[in-house]
């Protein structure tokens, strides 16, 4: 068995498929008037078709899931939000984890939880490139000795 994809419940079809193809590049692969299929795995359902095919009420934006993309240039996404024709509500802007990763939080117009992190390999070629040992970074990072030595072995 496999996961073949991620479904969430948005209120304006519309306006969802923009936000993700503009901001996060996904592409409709199948649209069904109500059930859109973008690239990457992930469906949007119109809110009316889930409440009646579940006869429960949709309660949007309760912080106990999140997408997660990947982007090595947060500045310039970072950016590319801003100058957006989206009016963005983050949860954090900007922030670096203890292990180095650089991520930006954000909800999506249904407050979808979002958030965007630099590829781990990326944190750790640029603490190789900032001079620090193959175990200085797996030690920050939290990254196998192993996979850091591959990141040396290759350069």
């Amino acid at each position: 068995m496999k996961l073949k994809n991620i479904l969430i419940v948005v209120s304006d079809i519309e306006k969802s498929k923009a936000f993700y193809k503009d901001l996060f590049g996904l592409d409709v692969i199948a649209d069904f008037d109500g059930n859109v299929v973008l690239t990457e795995g992930l469906v949007l359902q119109e809110k009316k078709i889930w409440e009646r095919f579940t006869r429960q009420e949709v309660v949007c934006g309760g912080n106990d899931a999140e997408l997660y993309f990947e982007e090595n240039n947060i500045d310039a996404f970072l950016e590319k939000l801003e100058t957006s024709q989206y009016e963005i509500e983050y949860l954090n802007k900007c922030i670096e984890h203890d292990w180095g990763q650089r991520v930006i939080r954000l909800y999506d117009p249904d407050r979808h939880m979002i958030e965007i992190g630099e590829s781990m390999e990326y944190v750790a070629r640029r603490f190789l490139k900032m001079g620090m040992s193959a175990e200085q970074v797996a030690e920050k990072t939290q990254l196998p000795i192993s996979q850091v030595e591959k990141l040396v072995e290759k350069g």
